[in-house]
């Protein structure tokens, strides 16, 4: 089975651990990796898609070195093999103006404020997640413990009855 990506751009350390262990409840369902730059970014997607993974989840700040966070969810957003992908920015230094491109023009699904409380976080990776997987996996049952399994479970049903 081809795995679901959830990519996390952050370029401080300390930063980046506090997400990563966030994260550490998806581990076993999903391949979480992690990258300072977009460039650095780009090297692990590149590896994923030849993999024939798909990228499910971008979380990322928006001050990074060399590329904005904000620039690199519409570069993922105009490429057809990223342009499904959930993006959340997590920042504490985006502008209205750069939240407003992330929204308009990367399609951005939401945004987390630093400092921010685990269970915020989590709750929306399940959400985002749970929206990625209903509409680009097929077999939904693998992620019922972990994502929103009421609303996976329904989506089987209801495939099963399409059938």
């Amino acid at each position: 089975m081809n795995q679901v990506l959830v990519l996390c751009i952050e370029d401080e350390q300390e930063v980046r651990d506090a997400i990563l262990r966030d994260l550490e409840p998806f581990a076993e369902h999903f391949q979480v990796e992690a990258a300072e730059t977009a460039d650095a970014a780009r090297e692990v997607l590149q590896e994923a898609l030849a993999r024939k993974d798909k990228l499910g989840l971008v979380l990322c700040d928006h001050l990074l070195p060399g590329q904005s966070g904000v620039d690199f969810l519409v570069e993922l957003k105009k490429d057809e093999r990223t342009a499904v992908a959930r993006k959340v920015l997590i920042t504490g230094q985006a502008s209205l103006e750069d939240t407003v491109k992330a929204v308009n023009e990367a399609g951005l699904d939401s945004y987390i404020a630093k400092p921010w409380k685990r269970e915020e976080l989590q709750e929306i990776v399940v959400k985002q997640l749970t929206e990625f997987v209903l509409g680009n996996v097929e077999e939904l049952l693998p992620y019922v413990s972990v994502l929103d399994g009421p609303r996976l479970l329904e989506e089987v049903g209801r495939r099963k009855a399409d059938k």
